[in-house]
């Protein structure tokens, strides 16, 4: 067993741009930093034999990257004719418009402001495109317009941010909520269990072969991180700066703004609860 398989989800050995299953492929944007660790991965999604591909997330206002995703499909054969977005954050979402602009698509999202287009995203959809069929899974928590896609053809599941291939997702106060969160993740666990869904193609990190064993990684990380600031609320600890600075110690300093307001979120829940 290599050390990738013994961690959580059984994260791939490395994060490259190609194919990751019979019909994805990953185009990796040059945007690496410590929240979006290698960069954002924006996903070209098709059936093997058609001549249309989805993009999902087309990532950063990068106009390398943009022209890199349509060289991809081009090299496939194929012809952009729908972008998605699991959410709207910059890394994820700000070059829709001009990668639609590119493509003449239309961008579809749960959030009317990222529409380009009469259609958005809503649960229960199904996006069948070129033949390739997409559910539409609604995932808030990470944000409140955060959406998966379902790829059943491949027993996959495009997570955006709600779950990552390396480390833990950030919810993030006050648009973040915890309670949220965790019904999303106990969402997509029971498409490892009905649907068969084994793969994670994550917004970040590399792919992951073992969804369910990472999503009950995440709901126990989520559950110790739970009741250690509820127990140093309990202790007196206040304010979510003091709570962050004891409860998230071994965690890298440069990360503690973006801990500030996860715990933030967690106090919400726990006052939410009765439990402080």
């Amino acid at each position: 067993m290599s050390d990738a398989a013994a961690l959580p989800g059984q994260p791939r050995d490395t994060v490259l741009s190609g194919p990751a299953t019979a019909r994805a492929v990953n185009v990796l944007a040059p945007n690496a930093s410590a929240m979006t660790l290698d960069g954002t991965n924006t996903w070209l999604v098709s059936e093997p034999d058609s001549e249309s591909a989805v993009v999902i997330d087309p990532g950063p206002l990068h106009e390398g990257h943009l022209r890199a995703v349509i060289d991809a499909a081009e090299h496939a054969g194929k012809r952009i004719a729908l972008i998605l977005l699991t959410h709207g954050h910059p890394d994820h979402a700000e070059g829709a418009a001009r990668f639609a602009e590119l493509t003449r698509t239309d961008v579809r999202a749960l959030d009317p402001a990222l529409r380009l287009g009469e259609e958005g995203l809503a649960a229960g959809d199904v996006v069948t495109t070129g033949g390739l069929e997409l559910r539409v899974v609604p995932t808030p928590g990470h944000t409140a317009d955060s959406l998966c896609f379902h790829l059943p053809a491949d027993r996959a599941v495009l997570t955006g941010d709600t779950v990552l291939g390396r480390g833990t997702t950030m919810v993030a106060h006050p648009d973040g909520r915890l309670g949220d969160y965790l019904d999303s993740l106990r969402l997509l666990r029971s498409l490892t269990v009905d649907d068969g869904v084994h793969t994670v193609l994550p917004g970040h990190g590399p792919v992951l072969d073992d969804a369910q064993g990472a999503i009950d990684f995440y709901l126990a990380h989520r559950a110790h991180r739970l009741a250690q600031v509820e127990t140093a609320a309990e202790r007196g600890l206040t304010t979510a700066s003091a709570i962050v600075a004891e409860v998230y110690a071994d965690v890298d300093r440069s990360l503690w703004p973006a801990a500030e307001l996860s715990v933030r979120a967690q106090l919400e829940y726990l006052r939410g609860h009765g439990l402080i």
